[in-house]
């Protein structure tokens, strides 16, 4: 048996459209759209334009939560992206998002349409806009705006790292492994370590940084990502699992997660959300909508 040589990078790298697994097709080294496509734009002041990829559910679940608290002006139009399509390429998308990455979100509920991109700015607008979900004390705002912050360096090593190198690369790379296992599961221990000082990251009340956190980490702790809940022992994490549970159990997180949603059982998928009457008749699962 040969051993396979090791990996020399070459004085300058190029792209081999083939190397790259079961996202090659949509991953390339330049920006800017493939085609022209403009988006759709429903009836709300609210446009969302996602897939319900973990960031995805982060924006679902907040506006689901927000309209729960009574807020009528979150009402929202999703519009469902499909990234192994291309749809994140099309001109009408990249004018909402630059980096061609889900979620994008545009507001028309002023004079002129604002949009936003990223996640975590996208929470944080909302979350300012309404005046929920956000602490308003200066320390309990710094803790949750930390802990947001956390969520959006900390997930690619989770993501892009620990997950793409664990379940989809198409090479297993023991190094790369061991590597993002190691810092899934340091992640893993400081979300712990906090949630065993208080009920949720902020202090004692949810917050968008859970809303940001949640669909990662609450997902890895409950065998939803990455088939890897056994190889990094997420039960060894008693705190997050009393979070992750806690924050499961939410109707507004249980529509959120539905929303966009083309994957799993078909009874908790809403490709598009119009309306709140939609998770009852477009969908097997009759979640309650919000009122």
């Amino acid at each position: 048996m040969t051993e396979t040589p090791p990996y020399a990078p070459p004085a300058v790298w190029t792209w081999d459209k083939e190397n790259g697994g079961p996202f090659a097709s949509i991953n390339r080294p330049i920006a800017g759209p493939t085609h022209d496509t403009d988006l759709p734009v429903g009836r709300h002041p609210l446009q969302l334009y996602s897939l319900a990829t973990p960031n995805g559910q982060k924006v679902t679940i907040m506006l689901e939560e927000l309209l729960a608290l009574g807020h009528r002006g979150a009402e929202y139009d999703a519009w469902l992206i499909r990234i192994n399509e291309g749809d994140q390429f099309g001109s009408g998308f990249v004018d909402v998002n630059p980096n061609s990455k889900i979620p994008a979100l545009m507001d028309r509920s002023g004079p002129a349409p604002i949009r936003i991109f990223e996640s975590g700015a996208i929470l944080l607008h909302l979350a300012e806009k309404f005046g929920a979900l956000i602490p308003t004390d200066p320390a309990s705002r710094a803790e949750c705006l930390s802990w947001l912050f956390w969520q959006m360096g900390s997930a690619p090593y989770l993501g892009g790292g620990f997950g793409h190198f664990y379940a989809y690369a198409p090479v297993k790379i023991e190094y790369a492994i061991n590597r993002f296992a190691m810092e899934a599961k340091r992640q893993l221990d400081v979300l712990d370590r906090r949630l065993g000082q208080s009920a949720y990251l902020a202090g004692a009340d949810y917050s968008i940084a859970d809303i940001a956190v949640w669909p990662w980490y609450g997902g890895l702790a409950q065998g939803a990502l990455y088939n890897a809940a056994e190889f990094l022992a997420v039960s060894d994490y008693a705190n997050v699992q009393r979070w992750a549970a806690a924050i499961a159990s939410r109707p507004a997180v249980r529509r959120g997660r539905m929303v966009n949603r083309t994957y799993g059982d078909p009874a908790e998928q809403l490709h598009e959300r119009h309306d709140a009457d939609d998770f009852l008749t477009k969908t097997q699962d009759k979640i309650a909508p919000s009122s």
